[in-house]
């Protein structure tokens, strides 16, 4: 039993690595795709099906920006 679970997170830590990398190969949102690629190792497939996305990447607001926004 406790070997399945080894090889599970094992498994796990793999796949979110690898989606990481493979995401920011694809301009996509590497921190979604490695955290559901962790609890749910397949959409690493899906990833890897999905197309690069074209143009520049998109850029995630900081905090002091978000907070900026959400006070006007």
């Amino acid at each position: 039993m406790v070997k399945w679970i080894v090889i599970w997170g094992a498994l796990a830590i793999g796949s979110a690595i690898a989606a990481g990398i493979l995401a920011g190969i694809k301009r996509r949102d590497h921190s979604f795709w490695a955290a559901w690629s962790f609890v749910f190792p397949p959409m690493l497939l899906l990833l890897l099906v999905l197309p690069k996305n074209q143009g520049p990447k998109k850029r995630q607001p900081t905090l002091d920006e978000e907070d900026a926004a959400g006070a006007s």
